[in-house]
């Protein structure tokens, strides 16, 4: 370790770093200033197969289709030492998804963060405590952007500039639409999550290249507020022609 250590100095702008392990798998390493942090990039983040499943939550998944399978999904809870076990596996994929955003790996980023909120749900859903029904919940908007935010950037690395916007358009409803909790951590999350997918959105139109009507349009108002009347004429022949040719008809 202290070889590793000498041949990679702490440098925050070149602290993360993929290797291939000698089980022929990918780990994900941090530089820390007192040593190093290593993740599984596949799997649960720490390499482990608990109860001989991939993670805890597949593990507890497998027991409720067991249950259902018995008729007695109705009957099926996660006891409080299960659902702290599960929280703390959470925090896990939450500290690999925070490695991943930085390294840009939106496709595995949108895989931890949609991970994570299947184990909200689950929790949500089955835990026999209500506090701890509720425990993940003052986090939920935060997780719901962060899902988002990689979806929509993942969206925009390939241009599809509509579906980067209806991806954030999406997760601000969802966001708004989540039940009010008398939380100070879930108000502070709700506020700024939905000012960052907002903030998103409105960096997504500006980039966004717009369909030739649309920008014809935009130049035609920009040129009536600047009372530049020869443009704005020209202008409106131009979207009068494309119009014609869209419709078949020309509008008056």
């Amino acid at each position: 370790m202290r070889g590793w250590l000498r041949n990679w100095p702490f440098n925050p702008e070149d602290e993360l770093r993929v290797i291939r392990g000698s089980h022929g798998r990918e780990i994900l390493q941090v530089r820390l200033p007192l040593g190093i942090e290593q993740y599984e990039l596949e799997g649960r983040p720490d390499g482990l197969e608990p109860r001989g499943a991939e993670s805890l939550l597949d593990f507890h998944l497998a027991r409720l289709e067991a249950a259902r399978a018995a008729g007695q999904a109705e009957t099926f809870t996660l006891a409080p030492e299960e659902c702290a076990e599960l929280f703390q596996e959470g925090t896990l994929y939450y500290y690999r998804y925070l490695r991943l955003f930085q390294m840009r790996d939106w496709r595995r980023s949108i895989r931890d963060t949609s991970r994570n909120l299947r184990l909200f749900d689950f929790v949500h859903h089955y835990a026999e405590r209500v506090e701890d029904q509720m425990y993940l919940e003052q986090w939920r908007p935060y997780l719901i952007r962060m899902n988002a935010m990689a979806e929509t950037l993942y969206a925009l690395e390939t241009d599809q500039h509509d579906d980067a916007m209806q991806i954030a358009r999406n997760a601000i409803g969802c966001i708004e639409q989540l039940d009010e909790i008398d939380d100070e951590t879930f108000r502070h999350e709700k506020e700024r999550s939905l000012h960052a997918l907002q903030e998103m959105v409105s960096h997504i139109d500006e980039i966004r290249p717009l369909p030739e009507l649309e920008r014809l349009q935009r130049e035609l108002d920009q040129a009536i507020a600047l009372q530049a009347f020869e443009r704005a004429a020209t202008l409106r022949d131009r979207i009068r022609t494309l119009r014609s040719k869209t419709t078949g008809s020309v509008n008056p």
